[in-house]
């Protein structure tokens, strides 16, 4: 058995500048840990692969495409590939999010 304690897991350096941390990494798939502060957000960006994102706590704005909603914690949020998508914390609370990448990217994300 292989468990992975977020706390435990390096910050990644992602171009986001926030709290990411890569949870699991395999080619079948990647999970990140996302923490978000009140204010911050993940700069909008195209992945080249399905995303979902699934709220742990508080209520982040989840932007994709062109449809952008509040949404509330325990909720699990799908992201076609090549459509751009972003999540911002505006509210005063913490936000985390786990982010699964299916498959793994074998490709850059592009920033927007």
């Amino acid at each position: 058995m292989i468990i992975t304690k977020v706390r435990e897991t390096a910050i990644a350096e992602t171009p986001h500048k926030v709290d990411v941390r890569r949870l699991y990494d395999k080619d079948s798939a990647q999970a990140m840990h996302l923490s978000l502060e009140a204010g911050e957000s993940l700069k909008p960006h195209i992945t080249p692969v399905d995303v979902f994102f699934f709220v742990l706590e508080g209520s982040p704005e989840i932007l994709i495409g062109q449809e952008s909603q509040i949404v509330e914690a325990n909720s699990l949020i799908e992201s076609p590939k090549d459509i751009p998508h972003c999540i911002l914390n505006n509210s005063d609370n913490l936000v985390r999010v786990l982010v699964v990448k299916a498959p793994k990217p074998t490709t850059k994300t592009k920033l927007l």
